[in-house]
């Protein structure tokens, strides 16, 4: 009994250890929220000449770029791999480009805590234990179903039912794509170069899918 209970002692102190924020963690952690900010405001500049001729084919079809605004959240989990590090990494990102001045005001702030909210809640559901590419691309899912819910309410009440499907589809679709997929290559690639040597993820770099 005595080592039974030993055991699970050690392995509660592994698992707390494990989930612990580091020193390294939270400085690595900020300056992807820094960068993607500026990264976020660039994309907002662009918005609307980008998604003007998606929209004249379709109302709603413009949220194909909305993964531009979710990549902070998919990639700061994907690099820290700790609990929290998808919201502190989206939303610090959008209040960076909230500082700079974007078109959209204090609501970058909202759209930023439910799109890191989206992507937290799937790395939560791996436990924070597996970071595949479907994972990865699962997270950009759920930012992107966070960001199409979150404007629906917010800056489109009361949309027709093709609008409401279209814009879904397609917030989802750009999450996978711009924030998961591209996400998760950025950290093979910066994997490989040796910058994340003190992180899993640097050390799995040659781990394949």
């Amino acid at each position: 009994m005595q080592t039974t209970t030993a055991t699970l002692k050690v392995a509660s102190a592994a698992a707390t250890g494990k989930y612990r924020w580091r020193v390294v963690d939270i400085i690595v952690a900020s300056v992807i929220g820094v960068a993607s900010g500026l990264i976020f405001w660039a994309w907002g500049q662009a918005w609307n000449p980008l998604s003007a001729p998606l929209e004249a084919l379709a109302p709603g079809l413009g949220a194909l770029l909305g993964g531009g605004w979710l990549f902070a959240g998919v990639l700061g989990g994907l690099i820290i791999r700790k609990p929290g590090a998808a919201v502190y990494t989206e939303v610090l990102a959008a209040v960076v480009s909230m500082l700079i001045g974007t078109q959209w005001g204090i609501l970058t702030l909202l759209s930023g805590v439910v799109q890191g909210i989206g992507a937290e809640v799937v790395f939560a559901l791996f436990l924070y234990a597996n970071f595949k590419l479907y994972v990865a691309m699962l997270a950009g899912a759920g930012a992107g179903l966070a960001l199409a819910i979150n404007d629906l309410i917010v800056s489109y009440p009361g949309s027709d039912t093709p609008f409401v499907v279209i814009y879904t589809v397609s917030s989802i679709v750009s999450g996978i794509v711009l924030a998961g997929l591209l996400s998760w290559l950025a950290v093979k690639g910066l994997a490989r170069t040796g910058a994340l040597s003190r992180f899993a993820a640097g050390r799995q770099a040659s781990v394949r899918v």
